[in-house]
């Protein structure tokens, strides 16, 4: 029978590889009327499916991926919203189901605020690595940030500060 359980911290292994989608952006969260503010545009009916949303008064948001590797070669991908400028939600608009899509490049700010280590606000750079997922972040001029992006981290600290797998 093989063993279910980590042997770094005790925890099951199908919670080690995980995706956290954030709904919305954490400015979007904040608003009174989140992303029902008169005249917000999102690519979807539904935040959660969204991948591009502007709120007015608040900003254009583009949804990405940003991997963090753990160790024990373990993964957790975080779904979070980059903010960038509105020439670059037109841009990314223009491409995302065209083959010009493989092409895209966005600079932008994280605008969800990572379990453990906050980062909201940190510049981002994000580009697409397989054309049928969202972009991914894969550098920042953040030290942390970089970091994470670059390094394993030690999978105890943020594997407890997420929810429970049942409730993601």
């Amino acid at each position: 029978m093989t063993n279910h359980v980590c042997s770094e911290c005790g925890r099951p292994l199908d919670s080690h590889d995980r995706h956290v989608r954030f709904r919305l952006p954490d400015p979007v969260a904040a608003a009174s009327d989140q992303e029902a503010t008169a005249g917000t545009w999102m690519s979807h009916d539904d935040p959660n499916i969204s991948v591009m949303m502007q709120v007015p008064n608040v900003g254009p948001f583009v949804r990405c991926l940003l991997p963090i590797q753990l160790t024990g070669g373990f993964t957790i991908t975080f779904g979070v919203w980059l903010a960038v400028h509105p020439d670059d939600l037109q841009r990314a608009f223009g491409t995302w189901w065209e083959p010009e899509y493989s092409e895209l490049v966005l600079d932008g700010y994280l605008a969800n605020e990572l379990p453990v280590w906050g980062l909201l606000g940190a510049p981002a750079h994000a580009h697409v690595v397989n054309e049928d997922h969202t972009p991914v972040i894969d550098r920042s001029s953040v030290p942390l940030l970089s970091r994470l992006l670059t390094q394993e981290q030690a999978h105890e600290e943020l594997l407890a500060s997420l929810p429970d797998r049942k409730a993601c």
